[in-house]
């Protein structure tokens, strides 16, 4: 299903919930009407945690509860319109650990749209916050259980696995979605999701937000429902020094504090559920850059028994610390095997990191296959001009063609730096494959630098991009 087809599935969905009929109680609130201003001011993506009835018969939209008497509908929906469920409960648990998020949303939701007697496929929807991943989902509905699961790509084996299911993945960057196939009309989902996101930090504050804003159509009609929303934030700076929390969206209660430890949690009882998203600030009190790092020992039943490490550095508070100058050269390999997709991408990636370079940087770039080609002989002043220039040499040299000869590359970029030692030499150099003597070439490559004796060695960062793997050499 395309972005388009979902927005317009949403937009068949709303119109829909029309034909719902909840009958005269007055403990049971009659869903607004939503209007063209509220679809203007809200995105039709979900900014939380959502779940909608897939339909694709309009007849079978119905109370489950109370069933009534509908006017023929004629046709079906295509795309499938998709009503989003009422939600029953919903609470959050996030562990902070230095500037990464792991969230646990927890939370219940009935279809309350389909007759008893009809089945419909549920399709669930989350936005993930900043830099989002998923880590796992499980959903329990009727007496059956789904499961995500690792698998490869390609893989095509039987079972009710999520990752197996049709409409399954990124929906967007940011927003992850699955379908449950043949949920009967008002059943009950209760639904796990796991995902880690990063804690931006600016000026020494930590900035933590998670997609916590409901639209208003998915508070549940009886005015009976107790509504709970709860979310536990844990906080661990991985420092001996105070946490303070600044700012909060929602009200917290502290319940723990220790040196570089915070719990907090937040509980509340709502008429309806929560419009913005949960949004905490807070800083560790230090007036400079601070960091350490992190030893894990593997597990006695790991086939990897290496010792792993992790450094983590901030800058802190001081907006006086001195940035170092970058000189960067692009080494990209435009091989016959970079063709199609691999080398659009690899233009948009060069281009988006030329714009990232302050004035004071520099930068060079050396396209690669059985040949070298250069947009400057030297490293070139990282001005408005030099980087619209090399924009439009990108797009006119990147093209896939030829063998590829990584060693005349290298070689050429290495010795393109200034040696001065007012500016960091780095290599971002880009490859879809390997070549036979890849390992003489970094004995080389390393034999080179070390001649160079007291001069500042380049930082050589590689990448290995394509649907196979990912690998990255560093010298």
């Amino acid at each position: 299903m395309h972005h388009d087809d979902f927005t317009m599935g949403v937009e068949d969905g709303l119109r829909l919930i029309k034909r719902i009929y909840f009958g005269n109680d007055r403990s049971v609130a009659a869903p607004k009407p939503v209007t063209s201003m509220d679809k203007a001011t809200r995105s039709l993506y979900p900014t939380s945690p959502m779940v909608y009835a897939v339909i694709s018969n309009p007849m079978i939209v119905d109370n489950p509860d109370m069933p009534s008497y509908q006017p023929h509908v004629h046709g079906r929906c295509n795309p499938p319109a998709l009503i989003p469920l009422q939600m029953n409960g919903i609470s959050f648990e996030v562990n902070c650990y230095l500037d990464t998020a792991f969230v646990t949303m927890d939370g219940s939701w009935r279809v309350h749209c389909v007759m008893g007697n009809a089945k419909c496929s549920c399709r669930v929807a989350f936005p993930m916050g900043e830099e989002g991943s998923i880590l796992g989902a499980e959903v329990e509905v009727a007496r059956k259980t789904y499961t995500t699961r690792l698998s490869l790509i390609d893989e095509n084996e039987d079972g009710e696995s999520v990752t197996g299911l049709k409409d399954g993945g990124l929906l967007k960057v940011h927003i992850f979605n699955f379908t449950i196939p043949q949920v009967d009309g008002g059943s009950n989902l209760s639904i796990k999701v796991r995902w880690s996101q990063k804690i931006m930090y600016k000026d020494g504050e930590f900035i933590l937000i998670v997609p916590y804003s409901f639209p208003e159509y998915v508070t549940p009609a009886s005015k009976k429902h107790q509504k709970m929303e709860k979310i536990q934030l844990n906080v661990n700076s991985g420092l001996t020094t105070e946490v303070l929390c600044k700012t909060t969206s929602h009200p917290l209660k502290e319940r723990k504090r220790e040196p570089g430890k915070l719990d907090f949690v937040y509980e509340a009882q709502v008429l309806k559920w929560s419009k913005i998203d949960f949004i905490v600030k807070y800083h560790a009190s230090t007036t400079g850059p601070f960091g350490s790092v992190l030893l894990q020992s593997p597990s006695t039943s790991s086939i990897d028994q290496r010792e792993m490490f992790g450094l983590y550095l901030f800058a802190g508070p001081d907006n006086s610390t001195k940035v170092f100058r970058k000189e960067v050269v692009f080494v990209v390999d435009i091989s016959e095997s970079m063709n199609g997709n691999i080398i659009e991408v690899t233009k948009n990636a060069v281009i988006a990191a030329l714009l990232k370079l302050d004035r004071e940087d520099s930068f060079g770039i050396v396209a690669f296959n059985n040949r070298i080609y250069l947009y400057s002989p030297t490293i070139e002043s990282a001005t408005n001009e030099s980087i619209k220039d090399a924009t439009e040499w990108i797009n006119t040299n990147f093209i896939a063609l030829g063998g590829t000869d990584m060693s005349i590359a290298l070689d050429q970029a290495l010795g393109m730096f200034s040696g001065t030692s007012k500016s960091i030499p780095m290599v971002f150099f880009i490859t879809d494959g390997s070549v036979e003597n890849e390992k003489q070439i970094c004995e080389d490559i390393q034999r080179r630098l070390q001649k160079k004796g007291s001069e500042l060695s380049p930082r050589i960062n590689t990448f290995g991009i394509g649907n196979a793997y990912i690998k990255i050499i560093l010298f």
